[in-house]
């Protein structure tokens, strides 16, 4: 390869390092968190983990223990970011139950009390059995029932269904730690990348 050549290939090596880059700090401060997104945990803690879910999806149940244990594993050094991508046909109903909890102050134990009931109301677009737990995890259902068709929630599911799209997020839960996506799908995995993350921060 003459100089010419090598200069040419060395400058489209460089300018794809820094669109690489770019690219990845855009998906990281944009796509991946959002201000309107829930947050469980320390505003400032050195690890974020974010967490694409659908609330009728029993992978993400199933998953929600693992990363309570890693939180509490970690309990200054890991926050969690939650997204909405709701491919079930009671997704939305429940997504919409959980936004109108955060609006009143009890979005975990309504959280933890939708996902605990989660086989009775699996596949019911009213998800009825969702609202009794969300009632009885605190949620005041009459200030609900409006909140849950205000724009604003309305808003909220879109822009994460918009970046669930433009990300390319495969199925639920997909998970990002730090921006980086799991090498492979899995409880180990995650453990993983988060122990990686923590350590690498400290």
């Amino acid at each position: 390869m003459n100089k010419r050549a090598t200069i040419t290939a060395a400058l489209f090596i460089a300018l794809g390092v820094a669109t690489t880059g770019l690219l990845y700090n855009q998906l990281s401060t944009g796509e991946l968190m959002r201000p309107h997104s829930p947050v469980i945990g320390p505003a400032d803690a050195p690890v974020t983990i974010v967490k694409f879910f659908d609330p009728a999806c029993e992978g993400c149940r199933a998953f929600y223990p693992i990363v309570k244990e890693l939180m509490a594993e970690y309990p200054d050094g890991v926050r969690l970011v939650l997204r909405y991508v709701l491919f079930h046909r009671s997704s939305e109903e429940a997504a919409r139950i959980l936004e109108a909890a955060r609006k009143q102050g009890v979005y975990l134990p309504v959280l933890e009390a939708v996902f605990a009931v989660q086989p009775r109301w699996h596949g019911d677009p009213q998800a009825a059995a969702a609202w009794e737990a969300a009632k009885a995890a605190g949620l005041d259902v009459k200030r609900a029932r409006e909140q849950i068709t205000g724009r604003d929630i309305t808003a909220i599911l879109e822009q994460d269904a918009a970046d669930a799209k433009a990300i390319g997020i495969p199925h639920t839960p997909t998970f990002y730690v730090n921006g980086k996506a799991l090498p492979s799908f899995g409880p180990e995995n995650l453990r993983a990348l988060v122990r990686s993350e923590v350590e690498r921060v400290q």
